[in-house]
């Protein structure tokens, strides 16, 4: 079964290189949010908003995994070969290799044409923070650091849970990581009712963020240090994120490219003062987007690879016992 995983998510790594998210095409994220949207609605309010928010949560989930189950078992019934296609377009449907790489492209060619106010506006669709006051080192920090977090939330992480459980599990990620970007925010609001989706995220997120990282080091030799300074430089910049796991891809490319990210950012007005990540060896320019780009590309055929390795020594173990 696993074979057959491995071979749904590489046919959806390839139908996500060649079309990527139509905007007008139905997409299992966008239910998803609208579900999200309606129970956080519905039980957000009065007393034991923790416990409520466990059960959104397995709600959500029991719906993404369940359905999602329900048509592959019914196309793996017409023929295996149906299965297989069936899981890789689901799987698909999870990952966004292309749409990140778009819109990266997005910020740097009106920077590379000196057009600071359509980068900027570029950049506030794919980032939360402030833009609109960015100098160019500002919008390719931003552009950098989103390409580099969502390696691993976007494109290596669903994969990882597509080979352990095929499209169900890769469907119930992102059901996960959608729950905590709605809802899993440290705000009045969020706080007890998002604890769950915030926690249950950073658990699905462990292990894929820590292989992506290595993935990352592996794609190049860093460009500014000696590779044991790289290393040192990940491991020791990695865990100083306020996230557990959004700092290991963000510290790796840092230290592959020699350039610092983190710092200040603003958020409607109000300073975030976040740790840095990577040591300054050089000043951050446009091309560093498509250097990120690059590693991010690189990064997902090495985790494939990874993957591919992993899951047919696996299988072979579980055919032998």
């Amino acid at each position: 079964m696993i074979l057959n995983h491995l071979i749904a998510l590489t046919f959806a790594c390839i139908i996500d290189k060649l079309i990527g998210d139509p905007p007008n095409w139905p997409h299992p994220v966008r239910w998803m949010g609208a579900l999200i949207h309606k129970l956080e609605q519905v039980l957000n309010k009065g007393r034991y908003r923790k416990l409520k928010g466990i059960i959104m949560l397995f709600i959500v989930l029991l719906a993404a995994g369940g359905i999602t189950y329900l048509i592959i078992e019914l196309f793996y019934e017409i023929h295996p070969v149906a299965g297989i296609l069936a899981e890789g377009i689901l799987i698909f449907t999870a990952i966004a290799q292309k749409s990140l790489k778009d819109a990266a492209l997005e910020v740097y060619e009106p920077l590379a044409e000196g057009d600071m106010e359509e980068a900027r506006l570029k950049l506030s669709y794919i980032v939360g923070r402030d833009t609109d006051r960015l100098d160019e080192p500002g919008i390719v920090r931003a552009a950098v650091e989103t390409v580099a977090e969502n390696t691993s939330d976007g494109i290596t992480a669903p994969l990882f849970w597509a080979m352990i459980g095929g499209a169900p599990m890769a469907l119930i990620y992102r059901a996960i990581n959608t729950c905590d970007s709605m809802v899993g925010h440290r705000n009045e609001r969020y706080i007890d009712f998002g604890w769950a989706s915030a926690k249950v995220d950073d658990i699905a997120n462990w292990i894929p963020s820590r292989l992506t990282s290595v993935c990352i080091m592996l794609t190049q030799k860093p460009e500014h240090s000696p590779y044991e300074e790289a290393w040192g430089i990940l491991l020791r910049d990695a865990p100083k994120h306020p996230s557990p796991n959004s700092g290991w891809g963000e510290a790796a490319v840092a230290a592959l490219l020699g350039v610092q990210l983190g710092g200040i950012n603003f958020y409607k007005g109000v300073i975030s003062n976040r740790a840095t990540m990577g040591k300054p060896m050089v000043l951050l320019e446009k091309e560093h987007i498509i250097k990120s780009i690059s590693i991010m590309n690189k990064t997902v055929f090495l985790f494939l690879l990874l993957l591919w390795t992993g899951g047919v020594f696996l299988d072979l173990a579980f055919t032998w016992i």
